[in-house]
């Protein structure tokens, strides 16, 4: 019976030795995977900070936009943009010597901002206006690209020959005739439009499609002269 008793406390203490003995290695390994976990999220969040920064979008504004636009045509070669709308496609040639209209032009073009925006003014014997749409997608690739004026530009002997592609001015208060960068108008009038010399700013030409220019300035119009009828650019492409 001592025998047994002896057997069996021996026994127990074994389990109860064997069994601590376990512990701190059970615990090691918890405290281990845990520090581990930490530190990947920790490393995951550093990544994902540094990649947003770096995705941060470029956007154009008053104090930055002369000197993008400065740097951004000096190795411009391109000057020719087709546009295709709703009722044909017509090209226009950008003068050489309105460099940050012609880049701004350009820029837009390849940022793709012209796309599915419309004629949305029309005066009949006298010009189209383009650039603007009343739908939700204008205003937003405008708030992407950013919001700037462009200086005239409009002494260098360009008139506003019929055909001539020119750029309005901003709509804000604006005694400088500071030009809206999104906006453009081709003047139809034969054989110009010479009264707006001096205000506005031409930067280019059409070459070829005139007879789509004269369809377009030819549709119904109704308040604001805003075709009744839509007429869209589809697509601005660089030449």
């Amino acid at each position: 019976m001592f025998l047994k008793q002896s057997a069996l406390t021996t026994s127990i203490l074994l389990f109860f030795l064997v069994s601590c003995g376990d512990s701190p290695k059970k615990n090691n390994t918890q405290t281990q995977e845990t520090v581990v976990e930490i530190d990947s999220v920790a490393k995951e969040g550093i990544v994902e900070e540094v990649e947003s920064k770096e995705e941060e979008a470029f956007v154009l504004n008053e104090e930055n936009a002369i000197d993008f636009f400065f740097n951004y045509a000096k190795d411009l070669k391109e000057d020719k943009v087709r546009l295709t709308t709703s009722m044909g496609s017509f090209t226009v040639q950008l003068f050489d010597d309105v460099p940050y209209h012609k880049a701004n032009f350009i820029y837009l073009t390849q940022k793709g901002y012209f796309d599915n925006t419309q004629f949305h003014r029309v005066v009949k014997d006298f010009i189209i206006q383009g650039g603007n749409s009343d739908d939700k997608e204008t205003p937003r690739k405008r708030r992407a690209i950013g919001r700037y004026l462009l200086p005239p530009d409009a002494k260098k002997g360009h008139k506003h020959h019929r055909g001539v592609i020119s750029m309005p001015s901003s709509e804000r208060d604006n005694p400088h005739k500071l030009a809206s960068p999104y906006e453009f108008f081709i003047v139809v009038t034969k054989p110009g439009s010479y009264h707006l010399d001096g205000s506005y700013t031409p930067f280019g030409k059409v070459i070829s499609g005139m007879d789509v220019v004269d369809a377009i300035s030819n549709v119904d119009v109704g308040d604001g002269d805003w075709p009744w009828k839509n007429v869209y650019i589809l697509k601005a492409e660089i030449l």
